[in-house]
């Protein structure tokens, strides 16, 4: 299950990148997702299925939330901004913590500037000033 995952992570990534549905581009897009090298640690977790399952809800909810503070910039001015250290959550995979990277970038008010290998983000987050 973890695998098919996996493929369509990669598959994803690589429609995102190439934008082109082209018979021949999905067949480049199958190839190259299948000679990638695979992450065997996800397969001994038995709570992976459950995490992707978060993390791909996580993502879809990320869409309208997108929406949402794209209209709050547009109306009201957003000049704060701060630089945090989020916790990456335990056992995350690559492929999860790439996700989770991507919902986090995914919303106009939070960018994550870096990730640390010892298993935190670096977000910066934009925010309204309150008025003195």
């Amino acid at each position: 299950m973890i695998g098919y995952l996996n493929l369509m992570l990669r598959l994803a990534i690589w429609f995102l990148l190439t934008a082109d549905f082209s018979l021949a581009n999905i067949t480049i897009g199958i190839f190259i997702s299948l000679i990638l090298p695979q992450s065997y640690s996800s397969y001994k977790n038995p709570g992976a299925i459950k995490d992707w399952l978060r993390a791909l809800g996580e993502a879809i909810v990320a869409i309208p939330q997108a929406y949402i503070e794209a209209l709050q910039i547009i109306i009201r001015p957003h000049n704060g901004e701060d630089v945090i250290m989020e916790q990456v959550r335990p056992n995350r995979t690559p492929g999860l913590i790439f996700l989770d990277i991507f919902v986090i970038t995914f919303t106009p008010k939070t960018v994550v500037l870096k990730y640390h290998q010892e298993g935190q983000y670096e977000v910066h987050h934009v925010r309204r000033r309150r008025k003195s």
